[in-house]
């Protein structure tokens, strides 16, 4: 098909052939440049949008995970909150406790200061106390075992605190211990004992109302004559009468000896410087012994508490009483009498020291304090 030539075409200058075929390679090779390079931005699109999506989703799945872990975290820090309110709550009462532990520490240090400052006062007060009773004992009752045993507790109580404080009172207790130690022993036991047994032998002994004559000891009888021998023999009938005759001569001395001795019966001749104390009734002799019991006693007693004079009195008042109403010629009476003899030699006439020094030790410590 033929073109219909433009005039003003006609009127340009024409080209070289050269420069026409480069402008063709140039029109062909700019869509083949910009198809490469749209395919190029393609994959290159492409590329990225897979990429993308990659990262995407790995940042979802990290998202996810993340998610998991804020959730184990939250769950892990309201578990730890918990906790820590737990471990608060559980720190306050130890706090309370504390303070109050401290509270207490403080009161007992403070109770043990007091119970320090005062143990002094209390160990000087009981000493005090025990010293008084023993040296009241000491004096009222003679009862040296007894103030040895308080002064040795006293001195033990003080030995135990291991002051220096305490040096002056246990000299002053070791001054009346040795005052006591030096004192002559006086068996109390032994002589209590010997009354005690003087006592129970007094029901045995016999009364001078109780006497009775003693029995005529029978005599022996005449032994009949031996039988001749052969050639000196006598006569059948003169043995008869001789046997009748020692018989008679028998029962005559039988008879007379009863006789004698009902005579002597009747009538004894007795010096006795209290008629009466042969005609005490049954029950005077029962009071008569309760009284001498009685008396025994009280000397018993006086003994135990050192009373000289009204243990003495008593000792003398019983052995009065055995003499006049007790038959001093038995053996039991007589025993008896030995006893109180010897019981009343003892000396409790010995003069007890007091526990002053020691009393007066503990109490002028108490009042320098």
């Amino acid at each position: 098909m033929n073109e219909t030539p433009n005039p003003l075409e006609s009127h340009q200058p024409v080209k070289p052939v050269a420069a026409v075929g480069a402008n063709r390679s140039m029109q062909l090779l700019l869509p083949a440049g910009f198809l490469v390079l749209l395919l190029l931005l393609a994959a290159q699109w492409w590329a990225s949008k897979t990429e993308l999506g990659n990262v995407r989703e790995e940042l979802a799945r990290r998202l996810r995970s993340a998610d998991a872990v804020n959730s184990e975290t939250r769950l892990l820090a309201k578990t730890g909150a918990d906790n820590l309110k737990e471990i608060q709550a559980k720190v306050n009462v130890l706090e309370s406790k504390q303070v109050e532990a401290q509270g207490q520490q403080l009161a007992l240090e403070q109770l043990y200061q007091d119970l320090s400052r005062t143990r002094d006062e209390w160990t000087l007060a009981e000493i005090e106390q025990v010293l008084s009773t023993a040296s009241q004992q000491l004096q009222l009752a003679g009862n040296v075992p007894g103030a040895l045993i308080a002064l040795q507790n006293a001195d033990t109580r003080l030995s135990s605190s291991d002051k220096p404080q305490f040096i002056q009172i246990r000299r002053a207790i070791a001054s009346d211990l040795e005052k006591l130690k030096s004192l002559p022993n006086l068996d109390l036991a032994g002589i209590a004992l010997r009354l005690d047994s003087a006592i129970a032998q007094i029901d045995s002994m016999p009364l001078l109302a109780d006497e009775k004559p003693p029995a005529p000891e029978p005599k022996p009888r005449h032994a009949a004559p031996k039988a001749t021998k052969a050639g000196g023999a006598k006569p059948a009938n003169q043995a008869d009468g001789a046997r009748w005759l020692l018989k008679l001569q028998d029962i005559w001395h039988q008879v007379s000896t009863e006789m004698w001795g009902d005579l002597q019966q009747l009538v004894r001749v007795r010096s006795v410087e209290s008629p009466e104390a042969l005609l005490l009734s049954p029950t005077q002799d029962y009071y008569a012994r309760e009284n001498l019991k009685l008396r025994l006693l009280n000397a018993r007693l006086a003994l135990l508490s050192r009373n000289d004079s009204v243990f003495r009195s008593d000792m003398i008042a019983a052995q009065d009483a055995i003499a006049k109403y007790f038959d001093t010629r038995a053996k039991r009476v007589q025993t008896v009498q030995a006893l109180l003899k010897q019981v009343q030699g003892s000396n409790l006439s010995i003069e007890m020291p007091t526990l002053s020094n020691s009393l007066n030790a503990v109490r002028n410590y108490k009042v320098k304090r």
